[in-house]
């Protein structure tokens, strides 16, 4: 109602509130809070807190990630916190990028502030978050894939395809692969498409032309899509096309700038076409 944002933080701790809190996350929702942050309890000795000194387990890691997926299962508006830097409210900037020197009491006081423009500007941010909300709630109300009477692959017997999507704006197949500073990853399946997490990365490209002198950032781009079947991106090079290759991920820059779920869903009937074409008809499993 008064145009602000809120995000609500949960601590997850295994044996005392694992299961209630999907309750808290619908209650989060029917509220209205824009993002939900479930982070796992940091309970070690060395640390003095109650839970390290009493022996409470942390989380593991599958834990946590299970009752996120849960809770994003749910529905609605609230997003999933799926990345710490999603999160500054100590600083300005991003986790590795503190920008606090650039507003000190000295230099905000002394900025001229174009009001215009900065209204300008929050109404261009506000209708960005709103579209990703759309995306968000479309991505977790998914259309489903028409039905094959062929025989369906393992995808569709409850096996999705995972798919990663190079994105800049969340909403179509829109950056190049060496530019992207995260992966969508979706898992996708006749059901529809669902947002299983975003994955950061250093970028591959470091300018418009200066690509391939990054091999370690390469190496890392790939292992973080070491369990993905396909990349979708806009644009990408033949070193990292072939690198992709070779770790047995098929890159695909056909759908460039298509809507995410419609490239998803065109990609994944095509796969399962494939799939479908190269099994051999039921009755020659018979034959001598």
């Amino acid at each position: 109602e008064r145009g602000i944002l809120v995000k609500v933080n949960s601590v997850l701790i295994p044996g005392v509130n694992d299961e209630h809190l999907r309750e808290v996350h619908r209650a989060v929702t029917a509220k209205g809070a824009f993002l939900h942050n479930i982070m796992p309890l940091i309970a070690r000795p060395e640390h003095g807190t109650y839970f390290g000194l009493t022996g409470q387990p942390e989380p593991s890691a599958e834990q946590l990630r299970t009752l996120q997926t849960a809770c994003a299962d749910e529905g609605g508006a609230t997003g999933m916190m799926n990345h710490c830097q999603q999160c500054r409210a100590d600083a300005v900037g991003l986790i590795g990028q503190d920008r606090g020197a650039e507003f000190s009491m000295e230099k905000v006081a002394a900025t001229t502030v174009d009001w215009q423009a900065a209204v300008a500007k929050r109404t261009a941010v506000r209708a960005a978050i709103e579209r990703r909300i759309a995306l968000h709630s479309q991505l977790h109300h998914p259309t489903p894939l028409a039905p094959s009477s062929a025989q369906r692959p393992r995808a569709a017997r409850g096996e999705p395809l995972r798919i990663a999507v190079a994105s800049n704006d969340g909403r179509t197949v829109d950056a190049h692969f060496g530019h992207a500073r995260e992966f969508l990853v979706f898992d996708v399946s006749p059901m529809g498409a669902r947002l299983a997490e975003r994955r950061a990365l250093d970028r591959y490209c470091s300018g418009p032309v200066t690509c391939g002198d990054a091999a370690p950032a390469l190496t890392g781009a790939v292992a973080a899509l070491h369990d993905c079947t396909i990349l979708l991106c806009a644009r990408i090079g033949f070193e990292p096309w072939r690198a992709l290759e070779d770790a047995a991920i098929s890159p695909n820059s056909e759908r460039a700038g298509e809507p995410i779920i419609d490239a998803l869903l065109a990609v994944y009937a095509e796969w399962r076409d494939r799939l479908q074409g190269a099994a051999p008809p039921a009755g020659d499993a018979l034959c001598a």
